[in-house]
């Protein structure tokens, strides 16, 4: 079991070759093991650079707050 956080955004790329935002939710039951929720937005994106724009200006991300796949 990780106790490592992970981090609140991940951009993927699918079988088409768009690029995809997730935003995860991490919270931790009485024991402290951690849950995470995750949400995959319905916005799709030509570059990567576009994607982890997005989530900087829509969710005031910084750059380590983002996770690539």
């Amino acid at each position: 079991m990780s106790r490592v956080p992970v981090r609140p955004y991940l951009v993927t790329k699918d079988e088409g070759g768009v690029f995809r935002v997730t935003v995860r939710t991490t919270r931790f039951n009485s024991q402290g093991y951690p849950l995470v929720s995750t949400e995959v937005l319905d916005d799709g994106f030509r570059t990567q650079t576009l994607a982890r724009a997005f989530v900087r200006e829509t969710y005031k991300a910084e750059a380590s707050d983002i996770a690539t796949k």
